[in-house]
Parts: structure tokens; sequence; C-alpha cells
């Protein structure tokens, strides 16, 4: 029996950009971004795909799989994702239809 010697293999679906943030290959969609609508909705790979049919389930597996093993890596990512949408929510304070909204409560 003949062995061959084993090779690594890379995400072939994923590059990196030209700020190091990976990203599926001839898209723009960001790794995290497609993390996040799966962690946010629930959503299968095959739902995933249904939700975004530019993707092919080579491409959605191949992220799922880029970020287990860089799980940490993203994972602060999005919090950090998340904490600037946050401040920033806070910031911009009501906007102008909440704040009429708002005016308009019925007393109980």
């Amino acid at each position: 029996m003949s062995t061959t010697p084993e090779t690594m293999t890379t995400y072939e679906h994923v590059q990196l950009d030209s700020k190091g943030v990976p990203v599926i290959v001839g898209t723009t969609m960001k790794v995290v971004e497609l993390v996040m609508a799966q962690m946010a909705y629930g959503w299968s790979p095959e739902e995933l795909h249904f939700q975004h049919p530019y993707l092919t389930l080579g491409q959605i597996h191949s992220a799922l799989a880029y970020y287990w093993d860089h799980k940490e890596e993203l994972d602060a990512d999005i919090e950090r994702r998340r904490q600037y949408a946050e401040d920033e929510r806070r910031n911009a304070g009501l906007s102008p239809l909440a704040g009429k909204l708002h005016k308009q409560k019925i007393p109980s």
C-alpha cells in the first residue's frame, strides 16, 4: 500500500481583504456578516443560501468553517461591532418620529 504525504488545504472561498478582514471570495460579504445573520436568525447553511442566493453552499460552508477555526478573533470583532452600533444608537437619541410619538403618549 502506497502512502502519499498529507497536504494542508486552505479555505477556498475565503480571502483576506487589504485590511486583513476575511471576506467571501467574489463578493463584498464579510465572514462576520454571514455569521451574524446566522446567529441573529438561527439560520442553517441552506437557509443562509436561500436568503443570500448569490452565495453558493460551498462559499457558506467555507465561511462558517473559517469562523469556527478563528472563533475567538471573529467573536471579538462581532462584539466590537455590536458595541459600536449600541454606542451610536445611544448617542443618536430619539429620531424625530420617535420623539413625536413619545410626546403623543396617551395618559392612562
